[in-house]
C-alpha cells in the first residue's frame, strides 16, 4: 500500500493564549488545519476571531501555546532561531494588511530584499524583482519610494516582495482590507493566477464574504475555534 501523500502544512491542535495581567486570553483553542501542496483557502471571521494569529502561527512568526505546526514535514517546534528565520525567508511568503515596505528604499529594493538576505546573487535578485515588478503591472514604477506609490500599488510591491523567493507557502492577511472593491478585486485576481501559474500554496485571511468565495475551500473561524469549512470544486 502506498503511504498517504505529506501534507505541505499540518496545523494540530493549535492553542495559543496571551497573559493579559492577571487575565489569560485565549486567541486559539483547539485548531486543526491540513493543507496539501496547491491548496487555495480562505479564512473567514470578525474580527478578533484569531485569523491573524492563525497565520502568524502558521508561518512560524510566532509559537503556538500547545499543539503542533509541520510545514513540509518538519515539527517547527524543533527549528533553532536561525534555522526558523530561515525558513520563513525561503518556503513562506508574507502578505500583510500594513505592506510593510521599507520607505527608504524603492519597489525594486523592497522586492529584492528577502533575495539578497536569502543570499541569491545580486544580478539573479533584480532580474527575478523586474519580473515580478512588470508580472504586478509596475514595470513603470520601480525606482519609485512606497510614499510616491497608491495602497493598490503598495499592497502589488508586497506581493511581489512575498514571491521573489518562490515560496511554498504564501499567507495573506486582509490583502485587500485598505483597498478600494476595484483594485481589491485585481489583487485576488493576480493572486489566483500567480498560485495556479506555480502551485504555490495560499491561505487568506478575510472577513469578505465574496472574496473568501474565491477559495476552493473556506474555513469559518469562530470565537478561536473553526466552526465550519466548505469545499468547492476549484
Amino acid at each position: 500500500m502506498n503511504n498517504p501523500v505529506e501534507p505541505l502544512l499540518r496545523a494540530q491542535g493549535i492553542h495559543k493564549s496571551y497573559s493579559l495581567g492577571r487575565r489569560i486570553l485565549d486567541v486559539l483553542r483547539g485548531v486543526d488545519l491540513q493543507l496539501a501542496r496547491g491548496d487555495f483557502v480562505a479564512l473567514r471571521g470578525a474580527s478578533g476571531a484569531g485569523k491573524s494569529t492563525l497565520l502568524h502561527l502558521l508561518g512560524g512568526l510566532d509559537s503556538p501555546t500547545r499543539g503542533e505546526v509541520w510545514l513540509g514535514g518538519r515539527n517547527l517546534a524543533g527549528f533553532s532561531r536561525k534555522d526558523l528565520a530561515q525558513m520563513r525567508n525561503r518556503a513562506v511568503g508574507f502578505i500583510f494588511q500594513a505592506y510593510y515596505l521599507l520607505p527608504e528604499l524603492d519597489a525594486l529594493e523592497n522586492v529584492c530584499l528577502p533575495a539578497r538576505m536569502a543570499r541569491m546573487a545580486a544580478r539573479q535578485a533584480e532580474a527575478r524583482g523586474r519580473e515580478l515588478l512588470a508580472r504586478v503591472g509596475l514595470q513603470e514604477r520601480i525606482e519609485h519610494k512606497p510614499y510616491e506609490l497608491s495602497g493598490g500599488e503598495q499592497q502589488r510591491v508586497a506581493i511581489a516582495r512575498a514571491l521573489i523567493n518562490e515560496p511554498e507557502l504564501v499567507l495573506a492577511d486582509e490583502p485587500t482590507g485598505n483597498l478600494d472593491s476595484h483594485t481589491g478585486q485585481d489583487i485576488i485576481d493576480l493572486l489566483c493566477n500567480l498560485r495556479q501559474e506555480q502551485n504555490t500554496t495560499l491561505v487568506m485571511a478575510t472577513h469578505d464574504a465574496k472574496l473568501a468565495a474565491r477559495a476552493p475551500r473556506v474555513v469559518e473561524l469562530v470565537d478561536g475555534q473553526i466552526q465550519s469549512a466548505e469545499e468547492r470544486s476549484a
